[in-house]
């Protein structure tokens, strides 16, 4: 490549992993999702915050479509998710495609959803060796690198009644890697931790961040967001408020709304 085409393209901004566009969502009449744009460039970490009911979790659940959207477009690596855009129409696509799309992201719920009746290991190997097939040697091989990585590499032969909140998350994001996703989703992964435990689960997230995973992450904890996030959207009402940087929107907010949630947390925080 000579000089002047590299220049050339060193200006033009990569696609963004993730591109979301005026994402609308319904149940029973009700607007949950009323026109959300989102970019998220590979290697970021995007925190949704806001209230209950605001539709981060809905949003979520739309990009790997887990929810069908009513309007609206989401691609992730230049994939229209759920969908097959001909000449402007779109077609449904069938569902084992959009199994195929849903195994390139990687989701850690509220509730860790792991098989009770499997060990550690086991839930680690399952999709790798169902879904995709791979040979049981080497998933064994990659689940016993990734619980290691989650500080749980001597707990594969633990069942998950036998280890704490914490280790169970530690768990299902070590679940989510193995099938080496390109996003990963974080569904206030905290939120069902004893306090002692998120800590825990926040370290690994942060290491992930650090080794350059494109994240989304719903959560609830600022310092996470302050210090992780390369932006920070705040939703309310089924709408994107504000969004930027971090020292921006939790530092600085321009809106009403974001103020107002910003120090409901903040005394939350003080006084549980």
């Amino acid at each position: 490549m000579t000089a002047a085409a590299e220049a050339e393209s060193a200006q033009i901004p990569a696609e963004p992993l993730v591109h979301a566009v005026n994402v609308t969502k319904s149940f029973h009449h009700n607007e949950v999702l009323k026109g959300i744009d989102l970019d998220v460039n590979r290697g970021q970490v995007v925190c949704l915050l806001g209230p209950s009911g605001s539709g981060k979790t809905t949003f979520l659940r739309c990009i790997n479509q887990l929810e069908t959207i009513d309007g609206g477009r989401i691609w992730v690596d230049g994939d229209l998710m759920g969908y097959d855009d001909r000449g402007g129409r779109l077609y449904r696509l069938k569902n084992k495609q959009i199994a195929a799309q849903r195994r390139e992201i990687g989701m850690v719920f509220q509730r860790f959803n792991l098989f009770p009746h499997k060990t550690a290991m086991e839930n680690v190997t399952e999709a790798p060796t169902q879904v995709k097939g791979e040979r049981k040697k080497e998933a064994r091989a990659r689940a016993q690198d990734l619980l290691d990585r989650v500080g749980l590499g001597d707990r594969g032969a633990a069942y998950p009644a036998q280890l704490s909140g914490g280790q169970q998350q530690r768990v299902a994001i070590a679940r989510a890697l193995a099938m080496q996703p390109k996003l990963m989703l974080f569904d206030e992964p905290t939120s069902a931790l004893d306090p002692e435990l998120v800590g825990e689960v926040l370290a690994v997230m942060r290491e992930l961040a650090d080794e350059g995973m494109t994240m989304i992450v719903v959560t609830h904890e600022m310092s996470f967001a302050r210090d992780v996030a390369d932006t920070v959207v705040f939703m309310d009402a089924g709408v994107v408020v504000e969004s930027g940087p971090p020292r921006d929107v939790l530092g600085n907010p321009q809106h009403q709304r974001t103020k107002a949630f910003l120090t409901r947390l903040r005394s939350e925080h003080e006084h549980p």
